[in-house]
């Protein structure tokens, strides 16, 4: 099957455990956002898939089987994890050529996946010379090479602009499309929640979410209320003694989190407090992201 399978996986580096026993699947024709604070174990957990890092404890497999036993693996599984990792004296098309020559590909591979990319009218540019979004594209195109039905993808937009990060978000979709497993990480959480189908969420190596993108803002994204009242500071008062979670939001307006906007209506009606303004606020990704990964944060800066 065109899937990646994680189990148990573990990985130290003498005293400090970065990955730690962790387990999930990527399936076929899902767009899988992975996601974690940085120093979570994200590029870590993608070198053990594609064995450039052993893992200590645990397995990572493709379609079953281990990337090291995989007979032609650009014919199963591309992937993107370093875009400087290119000739920069060769051009996008020789820098192609020469994947598919040593990987016995069709040389025809090379004309498809540039035109796929965008890249036909700088195929004979010399990559030294590419912008770093040029250079992202240049790597998803020789992770294209093959064909493969398994595809990762580690941070893809850096260093696009807007036309293209909006570019690869369908080009994402339209892969999971095509019946292929990916997995793409990802720290533009706005990009996230309009491409990935599935969450996988670590902190600190370690599993936190597993779940779809539904389910996950269902569990984790719940939305604030903002209200405005005349006594803010004694309905505050009300609202926690209530059981909600209050905090101050701009303009003498409150945040409250807990109770839904009926339930809020309800108190204030009942102290007769008068609200100005009473409006449900949506959750987005990166509030649930944040709210789900705080206490595993490797570095925490101070607020004002």
């Amino acid at each position: 099957m065109n899937t990646i399978d994680v189990r148990g996986l573990t990985k130290r580096y003498g005293p400090d455990t970065v990955v730690d026993d962790l387990s999930f699947t990527v399936e076929a024709g899902h767009v899988t956002g992975f996601l974690g604070p940085n120093g979570a174990g994200k590029s870590t957990t993608m070198k053990m898939i594609m064995g450039l890092a052993a893992p200590t404890h645990g397995s990572a497999t493709i379609g079953g089987r281990h990337y090291r036993d995989l007979p032609v693996p650009l014919t199963h599984v591309g992937a993107l994890l370093d875009a400087g990792a290119i000739h920069g004296s060769r051009t996008a098309h020789d820098h192609l050529l020469a994947l598919a020559v040593s990987n016995g590909l069709p040389t025809a591979r090379v004309g498809a996946v540039l035109e796929r990319t965008g890249l036909t009218s700088v195929a004979r540019k010399h990559a030294g010379g590419f912008s770093l979004g040029m250079r992202q594209r240049l790597g998803i195109a020789a992770a294209l090479l093959g064909d493969p039905q398994v595809l990762i993808f580690d941070e893809p937009v850096n260093g696009l602009d807007p036309e293209g990060i909006r570019w690869i978000r369908g080009f994402m979709r339209s892969l999971a499309h095509e019946g292929r497993a990916v997995l793409v990480s990802s720290h533009l959480m706005s990009e996230m929640a309009q491409t990935a189908d599935h969450l996988v969420v670590i902190g600190r190596g370690k599993l936190i979410a597993d779940t779809s993108m539904t389910d996950f803002m269902a569990a984790n994204g719940a939305g604030t209320v903002l209200v405005r009242s005349s006594e803010p500071g004694t309905f505050a008062r009300l609202l926690t003694a209530a059981g909600a979670t209050v905090r101050d939001g701009l303009e003498s307006s409150l945040v409250v989190s807990g109770m839904t906007g009926a339930e809020i209506g309800r108190l204030a009606a009942y102290h007769d407090v008068v609200l100005s303004e009473l409006a449900p606020q949506q959750a987005s990704l990166e509030d649930a992201f944040m709210e789900l990964t705080k206490d595993s944060l490797e570095y925490l800066g101070a607020t004002s």
